[in-house]
């Protein structure tokens, strides 16, 4: 997945979820922030981050800049909360990314509605088998572990319920974490966050979904998905 115009600056402040001030040509400018999470690690004063310039293709938009990335340390973190389904698409439909228990996928059905739920995507492989994924993007790392969620998510425990669900009717179910960066040694739910989370995370895996980490390469103007990473406390 690639971006257009990225431009670098400085992260001075976030007045809310949605908007972040950045410093970038000698210029305080308003930035839209592509992920509601709290970020607060990633998010500090003096912070590099990068943004993606829209003049020219601004639509129906009302922020010329978009932030989409952050460095934290030596590592680029990618923080736009739309990339992992798109790299998750990208990679299904090229065949990068093969699902345990399937096989040739005939079809990849984004916003996929399931009992009370819109999940990530609905696949059918050439043998009819069917299934449901839902992605989770990571931006949480800390000492070489990746942790999902930094927030409470009662959305994302009912996500897991409904996999669940799927699972007993005889179709293969799939959590993918897409942890967006590169140098983390291992993925695991974050219970000092939301314990309900991981509790629901760990059912789901005792009832037969697959948990499945990625890394990803991440660059100031792409990220790709990169090599599955060990889960622990799942």
């Amino acid at each position: 997945m690639k971006y257009e115009k990225i431009i670098k600056g400085k992260f001075i402040e976030r007045p809310n979820r949605f908007v972040a001030i950045v410093e970038t040509g000698g210029k305080k400018v308003t930035a839209h922030v592509k992920n509601t999470g709290r970020c607060r690690e990633l998010l500090v004063p003096g912070a590099t981050v990068y943004l993606e310039d829209f003049e020219g293709r601004m639509g129906s938009r009302k922020l010329k800049y978009s932030l989409i990335g952050v460095e934290k340390g030596n590592i680029t973190v990618n923080m736009d909360s739309q990339a992992p389904n798109k790299i998750i698409k990208e990679s299904l439909e090229s065949g990068n990314l093969v699902l345990r228990g399937m096989e040739s996928l005939v079809m990849i059905k984004p916003e996929a509605v399931y009992g009370e739920s819109r999940l990530d995507f609905y696949v059918k492989d050439c043998r009819g088998r069917e299934g449901y994924i839902e992605v989770k993007g990571v931006t949480l790392e800390t000492c070489g572990r990746a942790m999902f969620p930094d927030a409470p998510t009662e959305r994302g425990i009912k996500h897991l319920h409904e996999l669940q669900h799927a699972v007993a009717e005889g179709k293969k179910a799939f959590i993918i974490f897409v942890i967006q960066m590169k140098g983390v040694l291992s993925f695991e739910p974050n219970d000092e966050g939301h314990k309900a989370f991981g509790d629901a995370l760990r059912e789901a895996a005792r009832n037969g979904a697959n948990v499945l980490a990625y890394d990803c390469m991440v660059g100031e103007d792409f990220i790709l998905l990169g090599e599955e990473i060990r889960t622990l406390n799942i």
